[in-house]
């Protein structure tokens, strides 16, 4: 199965009151497969999956399944940080029709690699459905090492991918050396996709592509055409972008920017706050590009 080349990771809308807004959701789903995405990660840490209970995150993936059908691959996060509620997440994922799922290496646990291959384990065992395991030490605090990961795929089939947000390019390159045929490599940082394509990733989960998945589509094809000189160019255009959506914590600025192009998405949940009122200045300017 392909996870996709360019990927969202979507923010969650709510209403004014900070419920789930399903109808919102569909609208975004749909809008972003239309401008080219073709791979939806749903209720990830954009999609402030840890600040919805159980009963939204399936909501959530049923209503994005039934909004884009088969245009696009739903990978629903499933991760958690302990093992038993991770497997209840995979099955339950499973029945709200995900098509694949993202489990990340476990949070504030910081465990052990053989506690990983153990934990992805029982996640692999107790799905049918492919999974993307997802590496972000920045905020679990434990990286998987690169012979983790490899370990992982060679034992379970089903495992056939990673989102590697390490930020580490040579953990990049050992993972796409050591990687067994057909594993897929998503690059988890928009500012590093192009460097990633470099070394032979297959695709990008990105933030950014919320509003220029048209721009990510044109550096990679450009790369791919041999053009590396314009897929350079499209990546450093996109530079102010990457550095203002991530200038406070993910997911607040792309949250106010997809409000700014129209969309109710509402307010992050606490703990994340309201978007500062200095960088929505410097941010407002950008958008017009990406509005049509």
């Amino acid at each position: 199965m392909k996870l996709g080349s360019i990927l969202t990771a979507m923010i969650t809308p709510f209403d004014s009151s900070g419920a789930l807004d399903v109808a919102e959701a569909k609208r975004l789903a749909r809008w972003l497969v239309d401008r080219g995405n073709d791979g939806l990660v749903v209720a990830g840490s954009t999609g402030e999956g840890m600040a919805l209970d159980e009963g939204e995150r399936l909501e959530l993936v049923a209503a994005v399944k039934e909004s884009v059908g088969n245009d696009a691959c739903v990978i629903a996060n499933a991760g958690t940080n302990e093992t038993r509620g991770s497997v209840e997440a995979a099955r339950g994922m499973q029945a709200a029709g995900a098509d694949a799922l993202l489990a990340v290496v476990p949070y504030y646990n910081k465990p052990t690699q053989s506690g990983l291959l153990a934990h992805f384990g029982a996640i692999a065992e107790a799905t049918e459905l492919p999974i993307a395991i997802y590496n972000i030490p920045g905020r679990t605090a434990t990286n998987m090492l690169s012979a983790t990961l490899v370990e992982l795929a060679r034992r379970h089939g089903n495992i056939i991918g990673v989102k590697e947000s390490s930020g580490d390019l040579k953990q990049f390159a050992t993972i796409l050396r050591d990687r067994p045929e057909g594993f897929q490599f998503l690059v988890g940082d928009d500012h590093l996709y192009l460097p990633g394509l470099a070394l032979g990733a297959d695709g990008i989960v990105g933030v950014a592509t919320h509003l220029c998945s048209r721009e990510f589509r044109a550096m990679r094809d450009a790369f791919r055409a041999g053009r590396v000189d314009e897929a350079a160019r499209i990546h450093t255009s996109l530079l102010e972008l990457f550095e203002l959506l991530f200038t406070v914590s993910n997911p607040i600025p792309v949250k106010w920017a997809m409000g700014e192009l129209g969309f109710a998405v509402g307010s992050c949940r606490l703990p994340l706050d309201a978007m500062p009122a200095d960088l929505a200045r410097r941010l407002k300017p950008l958008l017009a590009a990406y509005a049509a």
